[in-house]
C-alpha cells in the first residue's frame, strides 16, 4: 500500500551508482509522496546538481566500495555533496546499502571490508536506541531485510547513533543528526531485484563466495517480499512524517 497522493512537499535528489541499483520499491512511494525526482546516474559521470534546490536526498547502493575514488573519481564530489548536505542544510537524507556507508563515510566514520560477504534475508534487531528513534521506533524490533554487501561501517561518525545491527554487522542502521538514515538492508527490494543484481559481476563474485545461489535468494525474496515492503513503507513514511510533516496512514 503507497500513501495517497499529497501535495508537492518539493524535490527529491537520487544519486544512482549502477543502472540496476535504482530507486526500485522506494519510487512509488517518492511519486506518491509529492516529491518531483531528480535522479543523477553517477557511473555515467553526471554531475551532481546544486543541491539547495532539494527537499530529501536518497543515496543507492552500488558494487564499488567507498575507498575507490580511483576507480570512480565522482566518489570524491558525493561524499563532499553527502557531507554538505547533513551537515550544512540538514535535510532528510536515506542512504540505502553503499549510500548506508558513505553517510558514515563522509561524516568521519570508517567502513571496512567484511570477512565474507553478507548475503540473504535475514533478521536485523533494534538498538535500544532504536526502539526510541521516531523513526525506527515504529517499525518492529526485529526487521526482515534482504542483504548483500561485503564491506560493512566498523565506526560511526561523531554524533551517530546505532538503531540496528545483527551478528553479522553491528551497525545495520544509523542516524546522524535529526534527519540523516542510513540502512545497509535493501529496502528498495522488488521482485525483480534478484535475476537483475545476480547479472552484475561484483555481486555474483559475492554469492559464490558465500555458497548460495541467486535461485534460493529469489525464493526468499518472494517469501518474505510483502513483509520487506512495509518495513520500506513504515521507514519512508516515518522520514518523511517527522522531517516534514506527512501524515501517517493508519
Amino acid at each position: 500500500m503507497t500513501p495517497a497522493p499529497h501535495p508537492s512537499l518539493g524535490r527529491a535528489l537520487v544519486l544512482q551508482h549502477h543502472p540496476d541499483e535504482d530507486p526500485g520499491a522506494l519510487g512509488p512511494l517518492l511519486t506518491a509522496a509529492g516529491l518531483d525526482i531528480t535522479t543523477v546516474e553517477l557511473y555515467q559521470h553526471e554531475p551532481i546538481p546544486p543541491l539547495d534546490g532539494f527537499d530529501l536526498l536518497l543515496v543507492m547502493g552500488g558494487p564499488m566500495d567507498v575507498w575507490q575514488e580511483a576507480e570512480h573519481p565522482w566518489l570524491v564530489a558525493e561524499k563532499a555533496a553527502i557531507r554538505h548536505w547533513v551537515a550544512e542544510l540538514g535535510r532528510p537524507y536515506l542512504g540505502v546499502c553503499l549510500g548506508h556507508q558513505l553517510l558514515a563515510e563522509a561524516l568521519g566514520g570508517t567502513v571496512r571490508l567484511m570477512e565474507e560477504p553478507e548475503i540473504g534475508v535475514v533478521n536485523i534487531a533494534l538498538t535500544p536506541e532504536g526502539r526510541s528513534d521516531r523513526v525506527f521506533g515504529q517499525l518492529p524490533e526485529v526487521l526482515l531485510g534482504l542483504q548483500w554487501h561485503g564491506a560493512a561501517v566498523v565506526r560511526l561518525p561523531e554524533g551517530a547513533v546505532a538503531l540496528a545491527g545483527n551478528e553479522r554487522c553491528t551497525f545495520q542502521a544509523l542516524r546522524v543528526g535529526t534527519c540523516a538514515w542510513g540502512v545497509q538492508f535493501h529496502v528498495e527490494v522488488e521482485s525483480s531485484t534478484i535475476p537483475k543484481w545476480a547479472r552484475v559481476p561484483e555481486y555474483d563474485e559475492a554469492l559464490a563466495r558465500t555458497g548460495s545461489s541467486a535461485a534460493s535468494l529469489e525464493r526468499a525474496v518472494e517469501t518474505n517480499l510483502a513483509t520487506m515492503a512495509e518495513i520500506a513503507r513504515r521507514l519512508f513514511l516515518g522520514i518523511m512524517a517527522s522531517t516534514v510533516g506527512l501524515t501517517l496512514p493508519s
